[in-house]
């Protein structure tokens, strides 16, 4: 069958993985890249699997079957034939600066000026990756949540040198394979999710470090409460919603929330007492074992799934 264009992957782990059932579920060709050959093919392995456990569980994404999408993607160890022909190619190597920078010279040496060359970093900035390329106005970074077959967010974050054109054809391609792109304006540390995440993070910590709950309670404070009202619509919609507009929520609230954030403590450094607290509740509900852990991933995705589901189902009749 007939591919859409060529798509490079460098880096076969979870992150490239995902990335190449997303490209090829919506037609494309994948080279899926790593240095040792025997990496490449445990990593085929491993999606010929997840697609085929997929279609039989009725949740694989795309038209096309499990063996038309694998058929899509090919594994190699050599990175000049992984990027040739590509319209865009995604770096997934772990985050190491250095080793970013690597494979992006290499990827400066090989692209052609209708490149795309995109990194899934989770937080480097692209000034500290992509500088003093001959190719960074087609730069970007592309940063999935992770799964990122069942967590469609896609933050999308431009070099200052990168091409307006780029991000808007970034975001193009995210949309047509199905994922949810956001775009930052310009680059800043942790990116959008990051400074979300661990403001979230410091908190728990600080509610469990200062006595004031039990990790567990903690957790459930989010997935029972914050986590049903953010599945649907972001806090500031929340907030919308829960007054009459948001200049009513903030003259009720908006005092209230001063004082209350004035007593965040410092950052947490997050490790003493409050660590072996955090580490005890958590393996406690799921030993820290490869087994454990697997068996565990594979339950919060099918509800990832089920969820991005019933999303689906939802918008369709709204």
């Amino acid at each position: 069958m007939a591919s859409k264009g060529k798509v490079g992957i460098i880096g076969s782990g979870l992150i490239g993985r995902g990335w190449a059932m997303l490209f090829a579920a919506s037609g494309y060709e994948v080279c899926l890249y790593d240095i040792l050959p025997e990496q490449v093919s445990g990593a085929l392995d491993n999606i010929k699997m997840r697609l085929q456990d997929l279609q039989k569980a009725g949740l694989l994404r795309g038209s096309l079957t499990a063996d038309e999408q694998f058929g899509l993607i090919s594994g190699c160890s050599d990175f000049n034939a992984a990027c040739q022909g590509a319209l865009h190619v995604q770096e997934c190597v772990p985050e190491d600066l250095e080793l970013k920078k690597k494979i992006f010279s290499q990827l400066d040496a090989v692209a052609d000026d209708n490149m795309v060359l995109s990194s899934s970093t989770s937080c480097i900035l692209p000034s500290k990756i992509f500088s003093g390329l001959k190719h960074v106005k087609q730069c970007i970074v592309a940063h999935p949540v992770n799964p990122p077959y069942y967590v469609p967010l896609v933050e999308l974050i431009p070099h200052p040198e990168t091409e307006q054109s780029i991000m808007d054809r970034t975001h193009a391609l995210m949309k047509e394979i199905g994922q949810s792109p956001v775009s930052l304006k310009k680059e800043v540390d942790g990116f959008a999710l990051n400074r979300i995440q661990y403001a979230i993070i410091a908190e728990s910590w600080r509610l469990i470090q200062d006595g004031v709950m039990s990790p567990e309670d903690v957790d459930t404070v989010m997935s029972a409460g914050l986590g049903r009202r953010y599945a649907f619509m972001g806090p500031l919609e929340v907030m919308h919603l829960n007054a009459e507009g948001m200049k009513s929520y903030i003259e009720r609230y908006g005092e209230t929330m001063q004082r209350v954030l004035s007593t965040f403590g410092p950052i947490p450094d997050f490790s003493g007492p409050a660590l072996k607290q955090v580490d005890t509740a958590m393996t406690s509900r799921t030993p820290s074992t490869p087994e454990a852990l697997t068996e565990r991933r594979r339950w919060r995705d099918a509800r990832l799934t089920g969820l991005a589901r019933l999303q689906s189902d939802m918008d369709s009749s709204d």
